[in-house]
């Protein structure tokens, strides 16, 4: 079943939380600002053991879409959640994200 998100500003967000018991197999980023392109990443992250990056400093341009479909992790109690983190260098990034 896939998960649907409207992502904007330049904080972190969280996507799933730890315990979600989501299967991911792919995330789907797509810029829906006019005008700016914005950096994304993109990380899992556990209690006591740090983030793992999926995407740093992923440079997301106006228009394309970002297909990453090596995705797999744990999601179970207790595991790793996933978050998303945008950032531009002016203005209020937008992102849509589809997980599946």
């Amino acid at each position: 079943m896939a998960k649907y998100f409207n992502i904007s500003g330049n904080l972190t967000q969280e996507l799933l939380a730890a315990g979600s018991n989501v299967k991911v197999s792919s995330v789907m980023l797509t810029n829906s600002h006019d005008t700016l392109a914005c950096d994304v990443d993109l990380y899992i992250e556990k209690k006591n053991k740090g983030k793992f990056y999926l995407l740093k400093n992923t440079t997301l341009p106006i228009g394309p879409t970002l297909l990453h479909d090596a995705v797999s992790f744990s999601n179970a109690a207790g595991e790793f959640g996933l978050y998303i983190k945008l950032t531009t260098s002016s203005g209020t990034p937008a992102v849509d994200v589809i997980l599946k």
